[in-house]
């Protein structure tokens, strides 16, 4: 259930009803590859396996995407680099780092995302991981180093 008033959960620091919610109910659409990121993420945060599946480019079950992200407690995440995906692009990468906790351990996820417009609208094409080496600093912005904080 979706409170007007909550924090989106995508870290932007607005409200969930003036943030990703609106994207969520199928009012409007993200305007850039970085926004469409973030509603992802705050889909994963409240379980809703259809709109994941909706702004995927690959076929998933919507079913199991949302029960995966129902059962995961999710903690936060940085955006640390957007490259295009702006509302005239065609494509655009962003690079980020979610962080949960999966049966009482912390995970992440670090993944540079490629977005494509698709008819006027973004849509998650493909992740990979970055390479980072254990002394480089931390995607998180902790400071620290990777192998120190999230590696």
């Amino acid at each position: 259930m979706m409170i007007a008033m909550d924090p989106c959960p995508c870290g932007s620091g607005h409200v969930l009803a003036a943030c990703c919610g609106p994207w969520l109910t199928n009012m409007g659409a993200p305007p850039t590859a970085e926004a469409l990121m973030r509603s992802r993420y705050t889909a994963f945060t409240r379980g809703d396996g259809a709109y994941l599946a909706r702004t995927q480019l690959a076929p998933v079950d919507a079913d199991d995407l949302g029960a995966w992200g129902r059962s995961v407690r999710w903690l936060g995440l940085s955006v640390y680099r957007t490259e295009a995906g702006g509302p005239e692009d065609a494509e655009g990468q962003v690079w980020f780092l979610a962080r949960f906790e999966e049966g009482g351990r912390p995970r992440n996820i670090h993944e540079v995302s490629r977005f494509e417009r698709r008819d006027g609208r973004w849509i998650y094409a493909a992740g990979a991981t970055p390479r980072l080496g254990r002394n480089d600093p931390c995607p998180c912005g902790s400071g620290k180093k990777y192998k120190k904080c999230c590696g």
